[in-house]
């Protein structure tokens, strides 16, 4: 019998589809995919600059994870991030999701939608500034247990990015922005303190 799965690619972008057929789906390499609102969302793939302040991020949130264990549980890279109270399946994965510790019985049994990250970031150099700025902070709103959004954007000049932060007041963010060189210190996280320079 012929396999059905889809066959995707970046002329894809805005199709409609099923999280299923999303799933099931087999896709041109190149680009990164997720379903937004039922339909296909593209995007380009990370570039080396954005992937080595991805990971200068990734480490400082992992070097506080360790000394802080109570706080931060595991730092994941692409996450599945699922919407719940959208109307159709709407699944962004964020460059890092930051969870607080949580228990299992069997690792097999794990599933992203069953867990939500208290702290996301997205890492902006050469992507699309919409999505960043505005699609996700809109996404990221309806999921209560986010309490802070971070950009680290080095969109202009990833030698020295800047921090734009929302954190969540009620039913909208608060958003702050630290430039490059400035330290960030967070409630959420109980003793850190990020300088904002890459080399650091």
């Amino acid at each position: 019998m012929a396999s059905t799965r889809l066959e995707l690619n970046a002329l894809d972008f805005g199709r409609k589809l099923t999280l299923s057929e999303f799933d099931e789906a087999e896709f041109a390499p190149g680009f990164h995919y997720e379903i937004i609102e039922g339909k296909l969302y593209v995007s380009p793939q990370s570039t080396l600059p954005e992937y080595i302040l991805q990971m200068w991020m990734r480490d400082k949130l992992i070097q506080y994870g360790r000394s802080c264990p109570s706080v931060i549980g595991s730092v994941a890279e692409k996450a599945r991030v699922f919407v719940a109270d959208c109307k159709r399946a709407t699944v962004p994965e964020p460059d890092l999701a930051i969870y607080a510790p949580f228990e299992y019985k069997s690792i097999r049994e794990l599933r992203w939608q069953d867990h939500s990250p208290f702290l996301i970031v997205e890492v902006l150099v050469g992507g699309s500034i919409h999505k960043d700025m505005t699609r996700n902070a809109e996404l990221y709103l309806r999921l209560k247990p986010i309490r802070e959004y971070w950009i680290l954007n080095g969109s202009e000049s990833p030698d020295e990015p800047t921090l734009i932060v929302h954190t969540r007041r009620g039913k909208s963010w608060t958003v702050a922005h630290y430039p490059y060189g400035s330290t960030y210190a967070t409630k959420l996280l109980p003793g850190f303190s990020l300088l904002i320079d890459p080399r650091k």
